[in-house]
This record gives structure tokens, sequence and C-alpha cells, in this order.
């Protein structure tokens, strides 16, 4: 009876093996960059900033943001302290490269933005307090890269 128990129990004891071996990256990994960011626009858009990525297991890295578009748009501005969180990292270097971008913007003095940008199965979403005046809508990239 007990090499009977033995014998069903091994296939599951050997697959809860595997499972806790599988590499890190084959999970989702939640990560956090905070970022500043400032720029200006003139039918053509072009924002730069740095930041750092934070994962919570415990990686984290400095890099660089530059964003860039066209449209129909004119203003500068401003943000400071942004936050944005990933979605479908299994890996902290999955954070870099450029996403595709679109937004409409409508500020005056002190404002807030909100924004999400793709990259394949990569998402970010961006929230920040900034001031500046804007007014349009652009579409472009918004490119990270290691600093």
């Amino acid at each position: 009876m007990r090499t009977a128990m033995t014998l069903r129990t091994l296939p599951l004891i050997a697959a809860l093996a595997f499972a806790a071996a599988l590499p890190a990256h084959a999970r989702e990994l939640s990560c956090t960059l905070h970022y500043s960011m400032s720029g200006w626009s003139a039918f053509y858009k072009h924002s730069t900033g740095s930041g750092t990525i934070r994962c919570t297991n415990g990686q984290s890295m400095k890099v660089k943001i530059d964003a860039k578009g066209g449209g129909i748009t004119f203003g500068k501005s401003e943000i400071r302290d942004g936050i944005g969180k990933f979605a479908g990292l299994s890996n902290i270097r999955d954070a870099l490269g450029g996403y595709a971008t679109g937004e409409a913007n409508a500020a005056a003095g002190k404002a807030a933005k909100a924004q999400v940008v793709t990259k394949g199965p990569v998402s970010l979403a961006l929230t920040g307090k900034g001031h500046g005046v804007e007014l349009g809508v652009s579409f472009g990239s918004f490119i990270i890269s290691e600093r």
C-alpha cells in the first residue's frame, strides 16, 4: 500500500520540483519606473528624461528616456516625480526599447498626465505631475535605454 501511494505521489512531487526550478524570467516580473522628463513641441514633439526601473526581485537599472512624435501639437512641458508601472515583463531588460504612443494634450500651468505605451506584450502605464503649456494631438515613440 505504501509503495502504491509513493508511486502515485511521485509524479506530483516531480511536477512541483520542476515548477519551483523554473527560471525567474518564466514568471511575470513586477517593475516600476520612477522618472522625470521635459520637452517641447511645434508640430514635431521631443522630450527627454531619465529615471530608474526597480523590480520586486531586487534588480534596478538607471535609464534614459527619449520621446519623439509628430502631429498637431504646440507647447512646452515638464514632468517631475513621474511613475510608470510595467506589465508583461519577464526580465528587467524587457523594459528597454521603443514603445508606440498616442496622446492628446491640453495644459496650462500645473498639469497632470496619464498615458499607456506599448511594445508587443509589454505595456507601461505612466502618470506624472508637472507644469507647462501644451495643446494638441500627437503620435510617436517612447524609447527607454540603459544609462
